[in-house]
């Protein structure tokens, strides 16, 4: 495939500023031995980005030694917006304002209007008062939302929505003009682990809630599978011993165990901390059930727990990684590393962030 000069230009454009993003300030001649790229190649490329307001000059390097000291550039990591909504709540959906390198200015709710209720109309009317907020460029929206979701940003599948088959992207951008990216919320999360929480290549979000969900990235790419349904854990069945049964019908699935409301359910049925504690390693161990073939198959390194930290952390997460290690292979995989996100509950926002860096500059 013939690579034209504008791929050419606009990979080294991504270049350049995913080597700001993640090195900070530099000088020109410190991104030409980075990149690779020319002096002159990248003396176009920063008066071009900065002429876009991508980009800005930050003041000359403190040196100690004689000569000229070299101005500095750096992302204008202030000067645009981005916009986020977490649509993943139960109760409310969530939006903020954020910077380019994911600090939220801004961050609001709204309450999400039931399963009778106009909820594109409030999804876009919510997104639209923000908008207005923004008080900068806005580079982009960012959505992550339960479901299936397809890469075209159609939504396939949101019972907590009430969608099916509904074009959330091209609405959005229809109504507000902006470019907007929309991604399963699990996706999102694992995005927002990845930029800016220190996880590896080869990482399983695991998100848990009302329901149960996943995220995976292999090498340091999201797998989102044929059906965009990679990652839907949930209604995997875990242990032969029947189980509670779900809200799909079948007994013993995953989230019928280990979703907020079935685990609070259990606890306050616990007589005592030491009945409470075997609830959770319990959970601990049906989740490490789901989760070895998936470990062992795409041979990740780190699973990453998001949600309530008293349930999940400790002995759940303990249990976890514990059934990972007896049902994988030890020589490889008795390092498996099971943690709590320390993103908080804004990790979709932030992953939200990190879809429109992609999309709008190439960074990751």
């Amino acid at each position: 495939m013939k690579v034209l000069p504008e791929h050419a230009r606009a990979h080294n454009r991504a270049l350049v500023l995913q080597t700001l993003f993640h090195r900070g300030a530099m000088s020109r001649a410190d991104l030409s031995r980075e990149t690779g790229l020319t002096r002159v190649t990248i003396s176009d490329l920063v008066a071009e980005l900065i002429a876009d307001g991508l980009i800005a000059e930050k003041g000359m390097r403190e040196v100690s030694r004689p000569g000229k000291p070299a101005m500095l550039v750096d992302l204008d990591r202030d000067g645009h917006r981005i916009l986020g909504l977490d649509l993943s709540g139960t109760a409310v959906f969530t939006g903020a304002l954020l910077t380019l390198d994911g600090t939220i200015l801004v961050r609001r709710e709204v309450a999400h209007p039931g399963p009778d209720g106009d909820v594109v109309g409030t999804i876009v009317a919510f997104a639209r008062d923000l908008v207005a907020d923004a008080h900068a460029p806005l580079l982009g929206i960012g959505v992550g939302t339960p479901g299936i979701v397809d890469d075209a940003g159609v939504v396939l599948t949101a019972p907590n929505l009430g969608l099916t088959g509904f074009d959330l992207e091209g609405t959005l951008r229809g109504a507000l003009g902006l470019p907007v990216v929309v991604a399963n919320d699990a996706n999102a999360a694992v995005l927002a682990e990845y930029t800016f929480g220190g996880a590896g290549d080869d990482v399983i979000l695991v998100r848990v809630g009302r329901g149960v969900g996943s995220a995976l990235l292999s090498d340091g790419r999201p797998l989102i599978g044929g059906r965009f349904a990679a990652g839907e854990i949930g209604h995997v069945t875990v242990g032969t011993d029947g189980g509670p049964r779900c809200s799909c019908g079948r007994d013993g699935c995953l989230e019928a165990w280990i979703a907020v409301p079935a685990l609070t359910d259990r606890l306050a049925a616990a007589s005592g901390p030491v009945a409470g504690a075997a609830v959770l390693r319990d959970a601990g161990a049906r989740l490490g059930l789901a989760l070895a073939p998936i470990v062992g198959a795409l041979d990740l390194s780190e699973v990453v727990l998001s949600g309530p930290r008293d349930l999940l952390d400790g002995p759940l997460a303990d249990a976890t990684a514990q059934t990972l290690r007896a049902r994988t292979l030890a020589r490889v995989h008795d390092g498996i590393r099971v943690r709590m996100t320390d993103q908080g509950p804004d990790i979709v926002l932030r992953g939200t962030a990190v879809m429109v860096l992609s999309a709008q500059l190439g960074v990751s």
